[in-house]
């Protein structure tokens, strides 16, 4: 009986019964999203395994030399691959003849059994297996990309369905060998096994659910461009085949060429005949027409004329036209539209004189594409890119033939602008998504090292594939090295993104890790990988600044610090742990990223309390202008290192770009380090006293008053810290008295900076001491002639018993979303945690992206009970305004017709319906009152208030976009002391919450919003 096993549409593996017996084999990984098929290959012979190597002698492979030049070339690096893993060299037979390799009446067999590999309709040797009903291919055949690997009469048989599915199912063997879709661009190796076994049965690897799946190598310069010149010569057919490559053995399909400086069809002209051969359909980006790189028109703009189609239309035609020509007998699709001169909107006209011309530009383009194909232009895959200011004229109405693939976009941050619309559902062209990883341009560049997190590109792209964004995602990965990881994860998850649910992505990392580097360290090197990866959402490097992280409230910046340096000594212990043999791919892949980006966050935070303590006047702001030079010169060895020595130099000039420095979006011409000051010391000793909760140092002049935040008996509130300084040169001489003016107020040293002449005084409440209500009281801070009084505030109560989580206190305080109290799932979807997303630990989002939203009637909603929502209790011991901070991720306006909306209530009073999209960046000017008259679905962004210092208002480098949080603010009715509850209701299922913080203090500013305590 034959053991089958194939893959329903959710992709989870289903063993049939008599399958059972693989349970005792070595890896069988599924559910991960990593391995779409089940480990098939084992390298320990058994009852139910056949040999592909055994005793130093590998199978031979049979191919019909008919087959697709793309499938010889996949069975070359098949080859080779047995070579990689076994030592072992086999041999390739190109035949039509399967006689001799199946089982005969007499039991006798001819030919040696082997590896037959083939597509339905262009392999005579698999035809002929599929007409002696050996080979059931009824599942694939006539489906697109598909491929079935099964073992026949003692031959292993991999038939595709396409010229693409016999190579997918030819790579797939190769990986399950051992060989890594990244040993050449990330030197993953290869581990040695002496025999290869292949467990007997049938694999069928359906169609995938995403159409057409590719990157855009863009942001070429200085470093993949650099290294391409250095390595091949330039940005060659030499270098290309590695990347086509590299895509087939991730199972992806389609290419945008680099293109700032290049032009894919005429740098080589065996670049487009070698990715077709290959298998690879080609495009050009979103503002790059008919198959014409930008630098083909910039080396012929004389000759072109302006690139102005409403007066230069003959000329710009005959350029399209001869584009489609030189590529007509290749696999591609076109790009049509048009935009401006470059990567820039379209003329100098408004966007209904833009829109006139763009009507032009399309009806001419599908002339010319009808006139060169000489077929309806249906039959011909175009796409018409809906990019930053072309979504304006879509909202107004625009739109190209149903045949055209619609090619959404995000807000080139990571967030995508639009699900796909119910009336597009139905268009033959269908829906994509590009989708950027890597991004140079406004409002800042996001280029040097991945900051991606893989549960935020599966929320995202969740959202498209759910919403009907399925024919084509295009991804815009940069340099495409050091963004392996999230490359790697969007192109299997393109090909069933159902196979990895809400929760799935740290199983899919661990798999992830283990392919690369073995179990042993696999689950260390992935939680490194998802850490530094997530510490960038709180704040990437190209949008660093001294002053985005508070230095003197809830220790904010020495947290940040804090949790970089433990990251960072758990990557470099682990790297002296691993064998040589894979330090090269850890540098690239953990190293690198982890300490290099810690390195850059420290640089910024270093600065910071320079620039502080300079203003003290304090010392102990030089030892942080000298850590930073440290580190200034760190970052420099550590991109040396990856240029000159990794790989014994085969990366050089890769890690090249500039990222110290920024103070816009454009890359600094060189890495700088931030400002900062050298604080000369007086001529004498002095005392200087700076206390948590304000940046001020004492004594001060036409400063009355120093006080420390309002103690209270709660976590975080219940002590802070008075910092005591020499101003000047020499000790000071003395002892520095720290005497309270109460028996309830206590002083202790806490520490001391090493080689600085600083002292750190702890101040705490003895609670026992202290009745009920607010009391005062100070400490008194001297030395010599120096008297500074601290003013203490104490507020003392009892915490009410409880059952469930409970938050609260007088002025801020914050709960994660993940931390409620009760939860109430929806007739429709429910509120599930998130696990890694967002910028702290988890967040809460809907499990049913497509459940309905609420209904509301007469701005009231209804059925509420129906709704998802969730609880949260807290206390509050004085009467309060009570003001809402909802923290949530960036959703963008991606439903505009019907809103993005969340309700609030309290104590289960009328719920409040709030606009989530207050204090959205409205980056590509769709808001203005002009797009909004032409719109018929945007509505205007909600008034904010500028005094919101928590959403960045008045700070330097401050938008929900650089953010990765948009804070959304709302005020309540003012709440007597007690125990009241927050009820947060679904009305909208898109939205994503992090974190609440109730009446954030801006006389107390900090990025992150006070850290969340249960009482």
């Amino acid at each position: 009986m034959k053991k089958e096993k194939t893959m329903n549409g959710t992709m989870k593996i289903i063993f049939s019964l008599c399958f059972c017996v693989l349970a005792s084999l070595q890896v069988i990984r599924a559910g991960n999203g990593y391995d779409l098929l089940p480990q098939y290959i084992v390298f320990n012979s058994s009852a139910s395994s056949l040999p592909l190597v055994k005793n130093g002698v590998a199978s031979p492979i049979y191919i019909d030399e008919q087959d697709w030049r793309g499938v010889q070339h996949a069975a070359s690096d098949l080859i080779a691959d047995v070579k990689r893993v076994s030592s072992a060299q086999a041999e390739l037979i190109h035949s039509v003849d399967v006689s001799g390799l199946l089982n005969q009446s007499n039991g006798l067999t001819g030919t040696r059994k082997g590896i037959i590999v083939g597509t339905i309709g262009k392999s005579r040797i698999i035809d002929q297996l599929i007409a002696q009903k050996k080979l059931d291919v009824k599942d694939i055949k006539g489906t697109w990309e598909s491929f079935v690997t099964t073992t026949i009469d003692g031959n292993l048989v991999i038939a595709g369905s396409d010229k693409r599915g016999t190579i997918y199912g030819i790579y797939d063997l190769c990986e399950k060998m051992g060989v890594s879709p990244w040993y050449w661009w990330a030197d993953v190796p290869v581990t040695q096994q002496k025999e290869i076994y292949v467990t007997e049965g049938r694999y069928v690897m359906p169609s995938p659910k995403v159409k057409y799946r590719g990157i855009f190598i863009n942001d070429e310069h200085p470093s993949f461009a650099s290294w391409g010149r250095e390595k091949f010569g330039g940005l060659n057919s030499k270098l290309y085949v590695h990347m086509f490559e590299l895509l087939l053995r991730l199972k992806a399909n389609y290419l945008w060429p680099a293109m700032w400086a290049n032009a894919f069809n005429e740098d080589d002209p065996m670049n487009p005949v070698l990715a077709d051969e290959y298998g690879i359909v080609m495009g050009t980006s979103h503002h790059e027409p008919m198959m014409r790189a930008h630098k083909e028109y910039t080396k012929r703009r004389k000759e072109v004329g302006p690139w102005d189609y409403a007066n230069n239309r003959e000329r710009i035609d005959q350029f399209f036209r001869e584009g489609l020509e030189r590529n007509k007998k290749f696999e591609n699709i076109v790009t049509i539209g048009m935009r401006g001169d470059g990567d820039s909107p379209m003329g100098k006209g408004d966007d209904v004189e833009n829109v006139r011309v763009l009507e032009e530009v399309i009806k001419g383009q599908r002339a010319i594409i009808e006139e060169v194909y000489q077929t309806n232009p249906a039959e011909v895959p175009q796409l018409w890119a809906i990019f930053t200011e072309v979504q304006r004229y879509y909202d107004a109405g625009f739109t190209v033939p149903e045949d055209v693939t619609l090619l959404f976009c995000d807000n080139n941050w990571g967030q995508i602008r639009r699900t796909g619309p119910k009336e597009e559902l139905k268009r033959p062209g269908g829906m994509g998504l590009y989708y950027h990883i890597d991004m140079n341009g406004g409002p800042a560049n996001d280029r040097w090292v991945n900051t991606t997190t893989v549960p935020k590109l599966r929320e995202q792209l969740n959202l498209a594939y759910q919403s009907g964004i399925d024919r084509i995602w295009i991804i815009n990965v940069g340099d495409l090295k050091p963004k392996e990881y999230p490359i790697d994860f969007i192109m299997r998850y393109a090909w069933n993104p159902d196979a990895i649910k809400v929760g799935d992505e740290a199983s899919y990392t661990l798999a992830w890790a283990e392919s690369i580097f073995g179990k042993n360290y696999a689950a260390e090197i992935a939680d490194i990988v998802a850490t530094y990866s997530n510490y960038h959402l709180t704040r990437k490097a190209e949008v660093q600044n001294p002053l985005i992280f508070s230095h003197v409230n809830f220790n904010e910046s020495d947290r940040q610090l804090a949790q970089w340096h433990r990251l960072v000594r758990r990557a470099e212990v682990l790297e002296y742990k691993l064998p040589e043999e894979v330090r090269d791919a850890y540098y690239q892949l953990v190293l690198y990223p982890a300490k290099a980006a810690a390195g850059v966050a420290e640089m910024y935070i270093a600065a910071g309390k320079n620039n502080l303590y300079a203003k003290q006047q304090r010392l102990q702001a030089n030892y942080w202008y000298e850590r930073a030079c440290v580190l200034f010169e760190q970052d420099r060895k550590m991109s040396d290192y990856y240029n000159h020595c990794v790989a014994d130099g085969k990366w050089k000039y890769m890690m090249s770009d500039n990222h110290i420095g920024y103070i816009s979006w454009p890359m600094p011409k060189k890495n700088e380090l931030p400002p900062f000051q050298v604080v000369k010391p007086a001529s004498r000793s002095s005392m200087g006293v700076a206390l948590e909760g304000s940046e001020q140092a004492y004594p001060a002049a036409n400063v009355a008053t120093a006080s420390l935040p309002l103690f209270q008996p709660i976590a975080g509130s219940d002590s802070y810290y008075i910092d005591v300084f020499n101003r000047g040169k020499g000790v000071l001489e003395g002892k520095v008295e720290a005497v309270p003016s109460e028996s309830w107020i206590k002083v202790n040293t806490e520490k001391s900076v090493e080689g600085i002449d600083e002292i750190r005084l702890r101040v705490t409440i003895d609670w026992k001491q202290l009745p009920a209500g607010r009391h005062q009281g100070c400490v008194n801070i001297r030395h010599s002639s120096a008297v500074v009084d601290v003013m203490v505030d104490a507020l003392n109560f009892q915490i009410p018993d409880h059952s469930q989580k409970l938050y609260g206190g007088s002025g801020e305080f914050s709960m994660m979303a993940v931390g409620y109290s009760r939860i109430h799932a929806g007739k429709y979807a429910q509120w599930v945690e998130a696990p890694g997303l967002g910028r702290e630990q988890s967040c809460m989002l809907i499990n049913n992206v497509l459940a309905p939203s609420a209904t509301l009637k007469k701005g009231c909603l209804q059925k509420i009970d129906q709704l998802p929502s969730m609880e949260y209790d807290f206390f509050l011991p004085e009467p309060t305004d009570f003001k809402l901070a909802l923290g949530i991720l960036p959703t963008q306006d991606i439903n505009p017709a019907r809103g993005l909306r969340m309700a609030v209530s309290i104590d289960g009073g009328e719920p409040v319906i709030i606009d989530m999209r207050k204090n959205m960046n409205n980056i590509f000017k769709e808001y203005t009152p002009e797009s909004l008259s032409r719109s018929k679905n945007l509505k205007p962004l909600p008034e904010v208030d500028r005094k919101f210092v928590l959403a960045g208002y008045g700070k330097p480098r401050r938008s929900d976009i650089l953010d990765g949080l948009r804070w959304v603010d709302q005020q309540m009715d003012r709440l007597e002391a007690g125990v009241h509850t927050l009820k947060i209701i679904m009305i909208d299922p898109e939205l994503v919450l992090e974190k609440i913080v109730v009446n954030p203090d801006n006389a107390h500013y900090s990025y992150m919003g006070k850290p969340s305590v249960e009482l």
